[in-house]
């Protein structure tokens, strides 16, 4: 069933970095969900694999001393819904991974491999992205940080370079401490499909709970990386709570997307979809963070 040339189990996130020097042609492959699909497909037959499975330091959720937190590529999305910390600190990100496939690709599914397959309609991506979350490469020449907005370079595609692996997925305190947020995913069915568009919303409020001094707004699928708002999020900044700021906010959106038609839904749809969600997340994190409406 599955045409594969060659598996390397790698020990280590260092010995992964040296199997894909040692093989140019290599994929990586974690929880499986999507490259056996495509192997099964024919598009990846005869490949070589480099396994980053048992590397048990590349698992789990934890937070330093600075308030960081860190999340194991390897981590899988059930993990993430129920991690204490997630619930804690950034329980939308559980809420957005709880909404893939389904309980059996929910267990096996990783948040690395959901980030690092390149794809706009990743459910995590586009809260991460609202979470200014920070990506932590690893490669022969040691690690490096990029922004998840730089990780993404293209429909498909990531910053990786080939011989590097996802090490971490980084969550300063600054990005949210005292935020509330909000994932709405829009799809044709309830369960086991994928998103006609995602929509991640996070606030920051005045202490009298009057005025939005932070506004995070970011999209899955209105263009073909996931993406922030910022003319939304500038239209929001040091204004009232009120309905009225919020459809403002929503409409603002609109100068930021760039939908595509496709079967599952035509660029006028969507972009209505990009308002829509945008008031309904907009003001359900809003009630989270205690604002009166």
């Amino acid at each position: 069933m599955y045409d594969i040339e060659e598996l390397y189990e790698a020990e280590s996130p260092a010995h992964a970095v040296k199997l894909l020097q040692e093989h140019p042609e290599a994929r990586i492959i974690a929880g499986g969900s999507d490259v056996l699909i495509q192997i099964r497909e024919g598009k990846l037959a005869g490949c070589t694999l480099v396994s980053i499975q048992k590397i048990d330091e590349l698992r789990g959720v934890s937070i330093d001393d600075t308030g960081t937190i860190r999340i194991g590529p390897l981590t899988s999305f059930s993990h993430i819904t129920s991690d204490p910390i997630i619930q804690k600190h950034i329980p939308v990100l559980g809420e957005a991974v709880d909404t893939i496939g389904g309980p059996q690709l929910r267990n096996i599914g990783t948040i690395g491999g959901n980030v690092c397959n390149g794809v706009t309609s990743a459910d995590s991506a586009s809260t991460l992205v609202a979470w200014d979350a920070v990506m932590e490469y690893l490669g022969p020449n040691g690690t490096r940080l990029v922004p998840i907005q730089e990780h993404y370079v293209g429909a498909g595609k990531t910053a990786l370079a080939h011989d590097e692996i996802l090490q971490a997925i980084l969550i300063p305190r600054e990005s949210y401490e005292n935020c509330y947020g909000n994932y709405i995913k829009y799809a044709m069915r309830n369960a086991l499909d994928i998103a006609t568009l995602g929509c991640s919303a996070n606030v920051r409020l005045s202490k009298d709970s009057k005025t939005i001094e932070r506004l995070r707004l970011a999209y899955g699928v209105a263009g073909p990386v996931p993406m922030r708002a910022p003319s939304a999020e500038m239209a929001a900044k040091g204004k009232p709570v009120s309905e009225e700021t919020i459809n403002a906010t929503a409409k603002a959106a609109l100068s930021d997307v760039n939908p595509r038609t496709s079967w599952r839904a035509s660029r006028e749809f969507r972009l209505q979809l990009v308002e829509e969600l945008a008031k309904r997340s907009i003001r359900e994190s809003l009630t989270l963070s205690g604002a009166a409406l």
